[in-house]
């Protein structure tokens, strides 16, 4: 299974973009996916629209890296990246569509769902994001440059490469709190 995310949702304030450039790329392998997450909210059922319509999830840091850190450390990411809030369906800022704004690294919970309920609806929202049909594939060449907008697109860097290796050079761009 694909794992498919937008980069740094546990940030209160998420990255708007990222600009990523080849450095060393395999001779097989090392495509990067990316996911549009209009198309992701548009194919949900109306019902499922409905139900998600002003719904909030929690993004936790530690649930994606916390199992690499452990004692004081923990506690100080706890402090410096504690978790946060943000809308299941947030508005684009320029383009106004309506995105789905979750993912399997680091949304934890719906607030105010049972917790069955929560995992439930969250399979559902996570699974939109595999649909093949709403993606695009870049295969990198040395120097090929790549930059996204992290509210429309999920991301996912193919890891089926090894033993070779994959050396880029990252970018990101200051973003603005998520909102409905």
């Amino acid at each position: 299974m694909r794992v498919f995310g937008p980069d740094v949702t546990w940030r209160e304030t998420p990255s708007k973009g990222a600009v990523l450039r080849a450095i060393q790329v395999p001779d097989t392998g090392g495509d990067t996916l990316f996911c549009d997450m209009n198309a992701a909210y548009e194919g949900l059922s109306d019902e499922v629209k409905d139900r998600i319509e002003g719904l909030v999830a929690e993004h936790d840091y530690m649930q994606a890296f916390g199992h690499t850190i452990s004692g004081a450390d923990a506690a100080a990411m706890r402090e410096k990246y504690p978790v946060v809030e943000h809308p299941v369906v947030i508005h684009h800022p320029i383009s106004g569509h309506r995105l789905l704004y979750v993912n399997r690294f680091f949304t934890t919970h719906i607030v105010g769902l049972d917790p069955a309920e929560s995992d439930e609806l969250l399979v559902t929202l996570f699974a939109q994001a595999n649909v093949l049909e709403y993606h695009c594939r870049l295969h990198w060449h040395p120097d090929t440059i790549a930059m996204w907008d992290n509210l429309a697109v999920q991301h996912y860097a193919s890891s089926d490469y090894w033993p070779d290796v994959r050396v880029m050079e990252r970018a990101s761009i200051v973003g603005e709190r998520p909102s409905f």
